[in-house]
């Protein structure tokens, strides 16, 4: 049976998809199978699953795409997780029903969060969704600037309000972007690359709080 991680945060322009994708890769690498699901109308990994599909070279893993929406998604996640070691679900940025299944039906919730008090602020209606839905969860800190007094206010202000927060996190770095763009991970794009050693540690550690490292 799957490990199901939902990626959720109700403000756009967090890294949802970012994570997800990067993920996906990073924990296929290891000879995992992966289903990543995007249920977000956006459909922005949806794109970056097409340009996977064009690009040339060769991938480390196969990551399975499926788009699903409305009352499929729960039928969906039941059909994936009977094959695959991992589904990986990038959410909708608002509560809608297909967020409140992800975050139902998920082994763990992650929530990206840029180092700024609106995305600390943004977080609070993710957080309460899973506690309602007693999911455990975890912030991520993602697109960390490379210096700035900003990260350590933020990780201060999240110790203070006691939510879970990786003790790994991604910084602001291109070559996720541009990994992005050509419907790569990191760890086949950039493998010796900060951003590459970023979420292989991200990947461990939240390989090692599902009990799967």
């Amino acid at each position: 049976m799957a490990n199901i991680i939902t990626i959720a945060q109700q403000k756009g322009g967090a890294g949802k998809t970012t994570l997800a994708a990067q993920l996906a890769v990073t924990i296929a690498s290891r000879n995992k199978s992966i289903a990543l699901m995007d249920i977000d109308p956006q459909g922005s990994v949806v794109g970056w699953h097409k340009m996977r599909e064009t690009w040339t070279g060769t991938p480390l893993s196969e990551v399975v795409l499926s788009e699903v929406s409305g009352w499929r998604v729960s039928t969906e996640i039941d059909r994936l997780k009977k094959k695959y070691d991992f589904i990986i679900i990038d959410s909708p940025p608002h509560a809608e029903t297909e967020a409140k299944n992800a975050i139902r039906a998920a082994s763990l919730v992650l929530i990206p969060i840029q180092p700024s008090p609106m995305d600390l602020w943004a977080t609070q209606p993710t957080l309460d969704l899973a506690k309602k839905e007693k999911t455990p969860c975890l912030l991520v800190l993602n697109r960390v600037p490379p210096r700035g007094k900003i990260v350590e206010t933020i990780k201060g202000e999240i110790a203070e309000t006691g939510h879970p927060c990786a003790d790994n996190q991604l910084g602001n770095r291109t070559a996720f972007a541009t990994s992005m763009m050509e419907g790569r991970g990191v760890v086949e794009s950039a493998k010796s690359s900060l951003a590459s050693q970023e979420i292989n540690a991200l990947a461990d550690e939240i390989l090692k709080i599902l009990g799967t490292k």
